[in-house]
């Protein structure tokens, strides 16, 4: 039984709601986009109700049919009467079931959990009844109750001294479960003083944004869901079932700073799901509020994938896991590491915008990366030292493409010669590029992503030029160690946003730069010989830019401030902290040109 209207506000404004009777329960649920559409339900967690996902759900809804409800006991769903037996996973179940056949009848839905919408996930996505009503499960911070019983078992069984650091660990972050589970208290802390300071307390300690959510019913909510531990975690954990195999594709997200699960809870999952995409963010528990638009983007994809029947496209390079779906833009990509790394990305399963003045090499970028792996890709024929130009493309590329998630400015330009003969034009040149280029895509791109307030990542190239002074690079020097120090300031500035900040400093690298730079004071067959020289020095050297894309993309995985990538540049780093007379003298020496 089941009649329509409007939800009211919540965040879901323009909602279609329905109320879906399931035994003794009648359950709030709530529609949004064409029904003609693949149906993608949304189950939240402990202590949420349906507008956990009111950031995420409209991001959906112009693609998908989107179904929220809450969970029994929440929202403006009603309660079990008694409460005690009446949240076990088979009543939860029964609810999905009676939701599915109400807003898709015949048609199998995609599911998507968070917390212990996650946990109930594994449960309708591992169990016979529900076998061909789902087709795809994405999975959010809740694990399965019967393959967290097996992990426990088997470290127990087995123990090592990874092993018990792992349950060890899993048992403090677990602390609230124990509480849980005790009469009466967390009723009356969530009817009290607890549910009152929920909202400011989960703002603080999660980063969310202010705004309606949580809404005023948590503390209801969180003292009934209370009973979703007491019915289900000690029965489940140590009586775990041994056929819990996934009968579904299942999309793995896992926030690698959740405070109340580890990510080790999940090692060894292939063996339960035969077809597991794994996804990382660098990201706390409440990832729906936190990260919308990266989860829009991979449930997305992973929702089309399953319908067309294709392998979900989440990348084959080593941070597949990682960067999958992410927009990634790389400036000076037109060849050498700017080229490399924005292939790394594409092979991570990113998508692409590759830019660079000469719009004929940007192109080919895109097309390499599409091919590497990439979902899409993008060229965008700019020089970085226009402003405007740079104003113009920062407005398209969020209009087109979305929020940057990982900036590289990398564009450069080499300039060699003593101070004394590097005129005033050529100071401009190397720094309009190198420094002002950066600054630009700075401010741009890095208020983008600090408005979206979702998080993400700039990675300034510097060069180990940055610290390693010389008299034949006093115009290129400056410019390098103007970014490093920029890129230094900006870290401090956007570390409270969720904004990581790298500096990358090569050493000697195999690029076309040593071939395309001038060389000040000389005339041009001279600067012709010593472009020459300079390239077949470091063809010698031959260190790849790959290696230098490699260790781009591990830098943001590892959130690194500064990173020297070739053994002279991590030496010259040393250096620079420990013997800087050292550096002084030997920037005394004459050049090898």
């Amino acid at each position: 039984m089941s009649h329509r209207g409007q939800a009211p506000g919540g965040g879901l404004d323009g909602a279609r709601e329905r109320r879906v009777r399931s035994g003794d329960v009648e359950l709030c649920v709530a529609e949004l986009g064409d029904p003609r559409q693949p149906t993608v339900v949304l189950v939240h967690g402990y202590p949420d109700s349906k507008e956990v996902w009111s950031e995420l759900a409209p991001r959906l809804a112009d693609r998908f049919h989107v179904v929220l409800y809450d969970v029994r006991g929440h929202g403006r769903s009603t309660a079990p009467r008694p409460l005690r037996g009446g949240f076990t996973l088979e009543r939860l179940t029964d609810d999905f079931l009676a939701v599915a056949d109400a807003v898709s009848p015949g048609r199998p839905v995609h599911l998507v959990g968070h917390d212990w919408g996650s946990v109930q996930g594994w449960e309708f996505v591992t169990i016979g009844r529900t076998e061909g009503r789902i087709a795809s499960f994405t999975s959010m911070s809740g694990p399965s109750l019967d393959h967290f019983g097996h992990w426990i078992k088997q470290r127990v069984r087995r123990p090592t001294p990874r092993g018990a650091v792992q349950l060890l660990g899993q048992g403090a972050r677990s602390w609230y479960v124990y509480l849980l589970h005790t009469p009466l208290l967390p009723e009356l802390a969530w009817r009290g003083p607890l549910g009152k300071r929920w909202p400011r307390m989960l703002q603080r300690a999660e980063k969310l944004p202010a705004g309606d959510y949580p809404t005023p019913s948590v503390g209801a909510d969180a003292a009934h869901g209370a009973w979703l531990y007491r019915d289900n975690v000690r029965a489940r954990l140590s009586r775990p079932r041994d056929d819990a195999y996934a009968h579904a594709p299942v999309q793995l997200i896992t926030p690698l700073e959740d405070r109340f699960l580890s990510e080790r809870l999940y090692d060894g999952l292939e063996l339960w799901v035969p077809r597991l995409t794994r996804r990382t963010l660098p990201a706390r528990h409440w990832i729906p509020r936190t990260r919308p638009d990266q989860l829009a983007a991979w449930i997305s994809g992973f929702v089309t994938s399953t319908e067309d029947g294709s392998p979900a496209s989440a990348g084959t390079g080593k941070y597949a896991d990682r960067f999958g779906g992410q927009l990634a833009l790389v400036t000076g990509a037109g060849s050498g590491i700017g080229r490399a790394t924005a292939l790394a990305f594409a092979e991570a399963g990113a998508r692409v915008v590759a830019v660079d003045r000469d719009a004929e090499s940007a192109a080919r970028t895109a097309e390499l990366s599409r091919l590497a792996g990439a979902p899409e890709a993008w060229a965008e024929p700019v020089d970085v030292s226009d402003e405007q130009a740079m104003e113009k493309l920062a407005q398209r590329v969020a209009t087109q493409y979305g929020v940057v998630d990982v900036l590289v400015n990398n564009a450069g330009i080499g300039l060699s010669g003593s101070f004394l003969d590097t005129a005033p034009e050529d100071w401009k040149k190397v720094l309009d590029v190198n420094l002002w280029g950066v600054i630009h895509g700075c401010r741009l791109f890095g208020r983008q992503m600090a408005e979206r307030g979702q998080g993400g990542h700039i990675v300034n190239t510097a060069s180990a030029a940055a610290y390693l002074p010389s008299k034949a690079l006093p115009a290129y020097s400056t410019s390098k160690a103007a970014v490093l120090m920029l890129s230094e300031c900006l870290r401090a500035e956007l570390a409270g946003r969720g904004i990581g900040v790298t500096a990358i400093c090569p050493g000697f690298v195999n690029t076309n730069i040593t071939s395309t730079a001038r060389f000040a004071g000389v005339d041009a067959e001279e600067e012709k010989r010593r472009q020459k020289k300079a390239a077949r020095l470091y063809r010698l050297r031959e260190y790849p830019p790959e290696k230098v894309a490699d260790a781009i993309l591990r830098a943001v995985v590892r959130n690194e401030a500064v990173v020297p990538v070739t053994p002279e540049a991590r030496g010259g780093r040393l250096l620079s902290r420990f013997a800087p007379r050292a550096l002084r003298a030997i920037a005394r020496l004459e050049p090898p040109l």
